[in-house]
């Protein structure tokens, strides 16, 4: 499984979040606390918004402490939106094609979890993605696969529901493969705008979500940078810092919405 991190708010250097946290993500790729691997080594990426609608992407096969590019880059690109990723394969190979967060227009996606016994089903699955979009799959993650169903599945007008579709369509598949695996869906999109966030497992074991309830705290841990926006939002697959009353958990079975500075959440459900 994965690391990720979202955030929102006030445009600021990608390195105050990325890097310089006690618990950053670039330190959750050699030693994540709430994951099933505390190794997270197969590739990273990043993916940042600035002027122009489409987002920016970086994404390399290297582990996110080893790449010397990457650490400069977080140090000069400010983004008021940006998505960022590590990753531990779940058995398709260490690519770049296939790191996250995955793009298609002014769209993000990035994922972890996996689909049950993913070879069985990929065949069926990816006929399943409208074939307008079928030619933009680059990779061959099933990460990559959930973002094009959503995609299909009509992202682009209503998230929410997209994704519950493209879940609810991913179960049935399950199902009637007579797979009793769970399917795990730690999963964060964003169309430049919003963030939605969504946490899910068909045996509600869920990997862990959070999302940020008083951003001073990483200044107040360590005052060698500066104090983050008060109206910004960090969602995380694990707190940055090791004080609980600075994260709230994303409930099982939710989906978690940051739109200007403010974040809701509300059930989710698959959807048929």
């Amino acid at each position: 499984m994965c690391r990720w991190l979202a955030y929102s708010g006030p445009s600021l250097r990608l390195s105050d979040v990325l890097t310089r946290p006690n618990h950053s993500l670039i330190d959750q790729s050699r030693h994540a606390t709430q994951n099933v691997e505390s190794l997270n080594g197969d590739g990273f990426g990043v993916g940042w918004y600035g002027d122009d609608p489409t987002p920016g992407v970086y994404r390399d096969t290297h582990p996110a402490w080893n790449d010397t590019n990457f650490l400069h880059l977080a140090e000069h690109i400010h983004s008021g939106l940006f998505l960022s990723h590590v990753r531990a394969s779940t058995g398709t190979p260490v690519q770049n094609t296939n790191c996250h967060p995955f793009n298609y227009q002014n769209w993000l996606f990035q994922h972890n979890g996996s689909i049950p016994e993913f070879h069985s089903l990929k065949r069926q699955l990816l006929f399943d993605v409208a074939p307008d979009l079928f030619l933009s799959i680059e990779g061959s993650t099933d990460s990559e696969l959930l973002f094009y169903l959503a995609l299909t599945f009509g992202l682009k007008d209503d998230a929410p529901q997209a994704l519950a579709r493209t879940i609810g369509h991913v179960e049935q598949a399950r199902q009637a493969a007579g797979i009793v695996g769970a399917i795990y869906f730690s999963a964060c999109v964003s169309d430049g705008e919003r963030i939605w966030a969504v946490r899910y497992s068909s045996n509600r074991q869920s990997r862990t979500l959070y999302h940020s309830s008083h951003l001073r705290a990483l200044h107040d841990l360590d005052g060698t940078y500066a104090i983050l926006p008060e109206d910004a939002v960090i969602v995380v697959s694990e707190p940055l810092d090791d004080l609980p009353d600075h994260w709230e958990e994303v409930p099982e079975s939710s989906i978690l919405t940051v739109e200007s500075g403010s974040s809701t959440v509300t059930e989710f459900s698959p959807e048929s």
